[in-house]
């Protein structure tokens, strides 16, 4: 449905050396999936952002969404996006916001009242619809954000660029267990966020980029535990030479605990045994990192 094209993008501003913020990239976003995108800060997140949404014209290559540039697309189907810096005029009010953004989308008189109140309640606004906005806090501003993205319920695609952004732990949940939801088998839905582990339980693939370029593509949906390396942290009691002749380069974060490199459960699991085996008490072994931020360090420090 989305679709990057040996897509570039340099920027040449006037008395400025010229910027390469995009190089090459190509990859597809299929109807029905939820795609991330992650990177250090200055990667190209932004740009490629802007691309899609068709705020900026590539360089070279192109973007195409439903196979039309994305701002043809934009203009005559509509999209739900919420921009990783929230920009609503400090002195409307909740309510009054919510109207103009859902006349801007193009709600139909009679249902924008019943949609806005609904959303009110899903993001537990009410209290504030008559607050102006510089009067909100960062966690409600943000919240009254992501009510405005969701205000047309019928467009196929979704953008939400740092989404979790100042919110608490319990409206990250809220928002984790609410796209699901938004799921359906028409629509494409793209998440940039800098939180890998929010990335990992909500999106099938996850595009990780760094200094404009494409590293790799992860499917979070596949079980990479016997082909990757992984770091694994391993609580204790007994003997740490044992653990040293066992697990060689190991390192010790911590009393009684050790970091180790394996290939897969197997490798770990006879290592495990070999301590037990030997009089060695183990406590936990768990993930030092999860799987996307293990592929997220090796892309990253290998593309450095």
């Amino acid at each position: 449905m989305i679709r990057f094209e040996n897509v570039g993008r340099t920027y040449a501003p006037l008395g400025g050396a010229r910027v390469r913020a995009v190089d090459g990239m190509s990859f597809t976003i299929a109807a029905g999936e939820v795609f991330g995108i992650a990177g250090p800060n200055g990667a190209g997140k932004s740009t490629m952002i802007s691309m899609l949404l068709g705020f900026l014209a590539p360089s070279e290559g192109t973007v195409t969404v439903d196979g039309r540039r994305p701002r043809s697309f934009v203009e005559s189907e509509g999209i739900g996006y919420l921009s990783e810096l929230v920009g609503i005029k400090p002195s409307w009010r909740v309510h009054e916001a919510m109207v103009r953004f859902a006349i801007l989308a193009g709600i139909p008189a009679a249902g924008v009242s019943e949609r806005i109140a609904g959303l009110l309640a899903t993001f537990a606004l009410e209290e504030h619809a008559k607050k102006r906005v510089k009067e909100l806090s960062k966690g409600t501003l943000q919240r009254l954000a992501l009510a405005q993205a969701l205000l047309t319920d019928d467009v196929r695609v979704m953008v939400f660029d740092e989404p979790t952004h100042g919110l608490d732990p319990l409206w990250t949940q809220h928002f984790r267990e609410l796209v699901p939801t938004l799921r359906r088998a028409d629509r494409a839905i793209v998440i940039a966020s800098h939180n890998l582990d929010e990335l990992e339980r909500l999106t099938d693939r996850v595009a990780i980029v760094d200094r404009g370029k494409l590293v790799r593509i992860v499917d979070t949906r596949q079980d990479v535990s016997e082909t990757a390396v992984t770091r694994y942290r391993i609580a204790y009691r007994g003997d740490e030479q044992i653990v040293r002749e066992i697990f060689p380069g190991a390192t010790t974060p911590a009393p009684n605990e050790v970091e180790v490199s394996v290939t897969g459960l197997g490798e770990l699991n006879r290592g495990l045994a070999a301590l037990i085996g030997r009089g060695v008490l183990i406590s936990s072994a768990t993930p030092a990192y999860s799987a996307l931020e293990e592929h997220f360090r090796q892309a990253v420090r290998s593309e450095a």
